[in-house]
């Protein structure tokens, strides 16, 4: 399709970095599912010799990925976490990360478990407080990392301030958008330097595949991102990329649905007796409401709220739900529910994850696209079942 950067996003979702196959026709991408490729003389190959270095397939969905958040290069790997790995391969030992105090487990835990012992520091802040971060930034300050809104807290960052920041030390920021999604939020038209995703969520959608995305502007810092996809070889099989494609096709209906059921679950809930905070975005009493309806074009499908209750109670109620299904993960067609402090932040040790807000009664829901009168019912059931 020709000049995708003329359309708006729900076209370039369908079509961008996709044109029929050539020699057949076939509407949709091909899953080329090659290990190697065949050379018309040592080294006079026709853009592809190996599977991990590069896949006809996995080049249409990087290129649909580019395009939906207004970047020039994207790279895909077989995980979200791949991807952030790949991030931090950028860093030499001695740098210094600063980041979210409430950002999700797994990359809290490949920052403090993993890439500490490469003699990699890390300060955890809240990144919605610019003097904070400010005062956690020094001279070997190497990436700034944040998520908007952040996973499970629904903070929402400032992205231009927290670029700045970056910069002023010649720092990367890296945005974590997978909550977001490009049809919400697009971190590089706000200076950010790469964008991260697990496609696992909204934009596979369909809670059937694994994977992840890093975008970014820079040819430079594409080539070394590429460097590292390539030797570390987190890459993801053609049938997931075929996935993903799929998924992103129908991301702007989808996202729709999700922002329209979250709005009204969360004002619900806001009321609700069980119930002593609400955080979504969308809410006028969000301590973001009004940099959130600046920098993103809706407020997106995720929000949590405290259990008025003790800890036992609050698990009652992600137990008792049927139509919210009790899972980690999130962004699918299908809603889901959980307790971050003993599923997905669980890695986080307690004292830590309580000074950052996440407390024993917080529920995470992925508010799916079934008819939200449903999902209000079921969570009746479940309150009244537990108090």
């Amino acid at each position: 399709m020709d000049d995708d950067s003329t359309h708006r996003i729900e076209t370039r979702a369908i079509h961008a970095g996709q044109d029929p196959d050539e020699e057949t026709g076939a509407l949709m991408t091909p899953i080329y599912a090659n290990s190697t490729y065949v050379q018309d003389g040592p080294g006079d190959h026709r853009g592809y010799e190996y599977s991990r270095t590069g896949n006809p397939t996995r080049s249409d969905l990087e290129d649909n990925l580019a395009a939906l958040e207004g970047g020039e290069f994207g790279r895909a790997f077989s995980s979200g976490m791949g991807g952030i790995n790949t991030v931090l391969n950028l860093l030499e030992a001695g740098d210094h990360v600063v980041t979210g105090d409430d950002v999700y487990g797994g990359t809290h835990r490949i920052f403090t478990q993993v890439y500490d012992k490469y003699d990699l520091s890390f300060d955890f802040v809240d990144t919605t407080d610019h003097d904070a971060v400010a005062d956690a930034m020094r001279e070997e300050t190497a990436l700034l990392w944040a998520e908007t809104p952040t996973n499970p807290l629904m903070r929402v960052n400032d992205i231009s301030a927290l670029a700045d920041l970056a910069h002023e030390y010649d720092a990367l920021c890296a945005v974590d958008n997978t909550f977001a999604t490009p049809y919400l939020q697009r971190p590089l038209e706000h200076g950010a330097d790469i964008v991260s995703h697990s496609l696992t969520k909204y934009l596979g959608g369909h809670s059937d595949v694994v994977a992840g995305a890093l975008i970014t502007d820079d040819e430079e810092l594409d080539e070394e991102i590429g460097f590292y996809q390539n030797s570390v070889g987190a890459t993801p099989s053609p049938f997931d990329c075929f996935l993903v494609l799929r998924g992103t096709k129908t991301l702007g209906v989808r996202m729709d649905r999700h922002c329209e059921n979250a709005s009204e679950l969360a004002r619900w809930l806001d009321d609700h007796d069980a119930v002593s905070d609400v955080y979504y975005p969308g809410l006028e009493s969000h301590p973001q409401h009004e940099l959130a309806a600046e920098q993103m074009d809706d407020f997106g499908g995720m929000l949590s709220f405290e259990v008025d209750g003790t800890l036992e109670q609050a698990s009652t109620v992600v137990e008792e739900t049927d139509v919210f299904t009790l899972a980690e993960s999130l962004g699918g067609v299908e809603s889901l529910i959980e307790q971050p402090a003993a599923m997905t932040h669980a890695a986080i040790p307690r004292e830590e994850r309580l000074e950052a807000g996440l407390t024993d009664g917080l529920v995470r829901v992925s508010v799916g696209i079934e008819h939200v009168d449903d999902m209000k019912a079921d969570l009746d059931a479940a309150f009244d079942a537990a108090f």
